[in-house]
């Protein structure tokens, strides 16, 4: 009889470190967005990006939070919860983004509109497969 042995998980110092990077990422994605230069500086975006941005903002801060408490403690249940939550807004967010529609591809000749929809679109699909994941993972208590 066969055995499968699950995956080994990195180090706790490359654990670590990926978690700092990923934290630091998320807070100059969000810096960049809010502050300079701004989600206006992208000519693609209209005005009815402000009525997606609370959520595109809990988004980001949330995997801020969960890499920075993942620095002191990472047990597959916490990291398996910590994957629920963030991917939970996200899809939240990208939900919103869909109703709103805050994008305007203006000329130019290439469906930019289609491609970004369907970008969203398995953006959702991918983030509901993962919320399923998450959600087994964290009751099974093991992790990827």
């Amino acid at each position: 009889m066969a055995t499968t042995a699950s995956p080994r998980r990195p180090s706790v110092a490359a654990r670590r470190s990926g978690y700092i990077v990923a934290a630091a990422l998320n807070g100059l994605v969000l810096y960049l967005v809010n502050r300079r230069p701004g989600w206006e500086a992208l000519p693609f975006l209209t005005q009815d990006m402000t009525k997606v941005l609370g959520l595109v903002n809990a988004s980001i801060l949330t995997g801020i939070i969960t890499n920075l408490v993942y620095l002191f403690a990472d047990p597959p249940r916490l990291r398996s919860l910590g994957d629920l939550v963030t991917t939970g807004i996200g899809l939240a967010a990208m939900v919103r983004i869909w109703q709103v529609w805050p994008f305007s591809f203006e000329g130019g000749g290439f469906p930019w509109d289609t491609v970004f929809r369907w970008l969203v679109a398995i953006g959702i699909v991918g983030s509901a497969i993962g919320i399923g994941v998450a959600i087994v993972t964290l009751v099974r208590g093991t992790h990827r």
